[in-house]
């Protein structure tokens, strides 16, 4: 590794001697300069990793060369050691972007502190991250290849998300190769515990995890009985590492009541899994009660329409004599709209809001190579996301949510999936074109890379012909025609899909909060 290298300009740099030699014993490159003109030029020379600047010195001052340095470069953490704690003077220097600063006599243990704040920082807690995640390495492991319940692989995916997330803190490319092994392991089982049990929760729903036409029933609709608005918000294809990614922007307004997951329905897209939620059926009954409501996959026309009517219905069926609110967000005018009048919602028992952004940000990924660079991993697309949000006409509208005496659910339909390896299907021309999962007749395909559901009846899903069947992908694989598939190859690989089988899609964030006005 290499040293971190200090410039310590003071004009009195000959007595502090004994403290550059505590910085090189503890293994630090110290260059001492007793002026600021000197300073500036070793900045032009070379690079530096921190810099203490004396405050009082004969020529140029310690602000005045703080203000030429930072002309050269303005991203090295300078800490100003100065003899008084003049007010005003600590004001200019902090106004001057200092990052830090000492008051004379300067101990060496106060030096060492300053360092380890502003350089060693990243390296401290990368070398921690990577210690404690070696220790867990092997409980995790055993734990992702048991026979895990439903509730047990939540608490699986929530350990996965949770050493992601510390892991890309850290600087150990090799240990997130092995973390990627470990969580692509843990799809492959999460793909066997699905296709093992997934049918036996659609026929027998009593014995099933709560799935996406539950939701409402379990998770939001009980908040209405507590005499506070509710709000509702489903942000399309959000996923829960995305909800970790931006909750501490919201754990200052907000009291999180509870911080759980449900299970999607398949396939994981937004005309089955949505419909769901908001009409409380699954897909085929959705189909067969309301014919002219449904979509297929392959027809032209919205496939989510209806879905205030689905929920003004289900809440009949339910006898749930409430008022509500329902409100769909597809561009940045509409959600300044609705932040305005978040107030005027107030007097609604339930507010739902169904916003589309995340599942426009995923398919232009797939499109626009800018968007592909700026989201090139999980990590960067976890960071752009958070840099949507807290900069979004969503976030001002649940920042004026959280002044109200409210309850907030965040939740979603579907997650999404980076894929990467292409699986060859053939198919009839009304073959389905997602990616994730094909419905159609004939199919031919690897069946060792596919659930095959030849009765969709089996799923509660509607067919458009009595020989359709349906296939959904594993892991990260993703169904490409033999036609063209170098092409296609390119075209999607590295891209984030849904429709299919992972973790990822499957496991869905649904927070409740409450609002500590």
């Amino acid at each position: 590794m290499n040293k971190i290298k200090i410039l310590w300009v003071d004009d009195e740099i000959d007595l502090l001697k004994p403290h550059i030699i505590f910085l090189e014993q503890k293994g630090y490159e110290v260059v001492a300069v007793n002026n600021g003109t000197d300073a500036i030029e070793e900045v032009k020379n070379q690079p530096f990793n921190i810099i203490f600047l004396d405050e009082q010195m004969p020529g140029l001052s310690g602000l005045d060369t703080l203000v030429e340095i930072q002309k050269i470069i303005l991203d090295v953490p300078v800490v100003m050691v100065t003899k008084t704690e003049d007010e005003y003077f600590m004001e200019d220097a902090i106004g001057s972007q200092i990052s830090d600063y000492l008051i004379k006599p300067v101990n060496p243990k106060q030096l060492l502190l300053s360092i380890k704040k502003l350089v060693d920082h990243k390296r401290l807690i990368s070398e921690k991250i990577t210690s404690q995640y070696q220790r867990n390495f092997g409980e995790l492991s055993m734990t992702i290849n048991d026979k895990l319940s439903p509730e047990e692989w939540k608490n699986a995916y929530r350990q996965l998300i949770h050493w992601e997330i510390e892991l890309g803190k850290s600087s150990d490319l090799s240990l997130k190769e092995i973390f990627l092994d470990q969580k692509s392991e843990a799809d492959i089982n999460f793909f066997k515990f699905i296709s093992t049990n997934y049918k036996d929760w659609i026929q027998n729903p009593e014995t099933a995890p709560l799935m996406s036409n539950k939701l409402l029933l379990k998770k939001v609709l009980p908040l209405t009985k507590k005499n506070k608005p509710v709000f509702f918000i489903l942000i399309d294809n959000f996923r829960f590492d995305q909800w970790k990614t931006i909750q501490s922007l919201l754990t200052d307004k907000f009291r999180i009541i509870d911080e759980d997951m449900y299970y999607s329905i398949l396939p994981t897209t937004t005309n089955y899994s949505r419909n769901a939620i908001f009409s409380g059926m699954m897909p085929l009954d959705i189909y067969k009660n309301n014919r002219e409501r449904w979509v297929f996959d392959e027809e032209k026309g919205s496939k989510n329409k209806y879905e205030k009517e689905f929920l003004q219905e289900y809440l009949q069926r339910l006898r749930k004599d409430i008022s509500i609110e329902y409100e769909k967000i597809t561009s940045p005018k509409a959600g300044k709209k609705l932040s305005e009048n978040i107030r005027n919602y107030s007097q609604k028992d339930l507010t739902v809001i169904v916003y589309n952004f995340i599942d426009l940000l995923s398919h232009v990924r797939t499109e626009m190579e800018i968007i592909k660079e700026l989201a090139e991993d999980e990590t960067a697309y976890r960071s752009l996301t958070k840099s949507w949000f807290e900069h979004s006409p969503l976030y001002e509208a649940i920042k004026n949510i959280a002044e109200l005496d409210c309850y907030l659910v965040i939740s979603t339909d579907h997650g999404s999936i980076k894929v990467n390896k292409p699986s060859q299907v053939v198919g009839d021309k009304n073959t389905t074109a997602n990616l994730r999962f094909k419905q159609g007749k004939s199919l031919r395909f690897n069946s060792n890379e596919v659930l095959q559901c030849r009765n969709p009846e089996d799923f509660k899903l509607p067919q458009r012909s009595l020989s359709a069947s349906f296939i959904f992908a594993r892991e990260d694989n993703y169904f490409i025609y033999p036609n063209n598939f170098n092409y296609y190859v390119n075209f999607f690989n590295n891209t984030f899909q849904h429709g299919g089988i992972s973790l990822e899609e499957m496991l869905i964030p649904v927070i409740t909060l409450e609002s500590k006005s």
